[in-house]
């Protein structure tokens, strides 16, 4: 892959998912093409192409993404509504990433340099770790909201936050894992997280609840397993 396409999916990747605050898609949602945040949150992108490239003289490329953006957003936010949320999300990042590569072409002439090539190996690892933290954690919460389960009151309360921080650090180490060829360590990771996340559920007799749980897991696990063999194949 080139170097320049890695740093333009990185920057999506930080724009929509690290720098985008739920206050800010809510916003949209209800506000729509008067929303502040819808055009703030393009200038967030336009102002990473520049930081990731250090270099100002990126600047059409920037203008192209920015303008682009713009209209996709605007688009999602004026025809979304809640039975068609989850598909224009996905739709949404497809046609962001379609952007990317249609910018990169224009651009660039899709070309592939491979001159640079340990460069293009860190820049692929830290996207890839990037993409399993906070950009996961979002594309699963999208997938199984609809299983979530009807919370009870009287049902013991956790930590804040505490799952999705677990996913982020269970999909992290089996990135590292897999890429230094211990495959046994996300059997044994695994493993060691249904002994303590399954017995509770057990002691709770609620199969909704069990069944989401083991839902998220394997999603996350999935998604972990395949980005890391994915971008093991790519940089070996």
């Amino acid at each position: 892959m080139d170097i320049i396409l890695i740093k333009l999916i990185l920057a999506h990747l930080i724009g929509d998912f690290f720098l985008q605050p739920g206050s800010w898609v809510k916003d949209k949602e209800n506000k729509k093409l008067k929303s502040g945040k819808l055009y703030l949150h393009v200038l967030v992108h336009v102002a990473l192409i520049f930081l990731v490239f250090l270099s100002f003289s990126v600047w059409k490329v920037a203008l192209g993404i920015g303008i682009i953006h713009l209209v996709i957003d605007a688009l999602k936010s004026i025809f979304q509504t809640k039975k068609n949320a989850r598909i224009l999300f996905f739709a949404d990042q497809v046609l962001h990433f379609c952007s990317i590569v249609l910018i990169w072409h224009i651009f660039y002439d899709g070309y592939l340099d491979s001159s640079y090539l340990s460069e293009i190996k860190t820049w692929i690892l830290i996207s890839g770790v990037l993409f399993l933290t906070m950009p996961t954690s979002i594309i699963m919460k999208v997938i199984i909201a609809k299983w979530l389960p009807e919370s009870d009151d009287e049902s013991p309360k956790s930590l804040q936050n505490a799952g999705k921080y677990i996913g982020i650090l269970e999909r992290s180490l089996i990135f590292v894992f897999i890429l230094t060829n211990h495959f046994e360590a996300v059997g044994f990771l695994l493993g060691a997280k249904s002994i303590f996340r399954f017995g509770d559920l057990k002691e709770a007799h609620d199969l909704k609840l069990t069944e989401y749980v083991l839902i998220g897991t394997l999603l996350s696990f999935g998604i972990a397993i395949v980005v890391s063999l994915l971008i093991a194949g790519i940089i070996k």
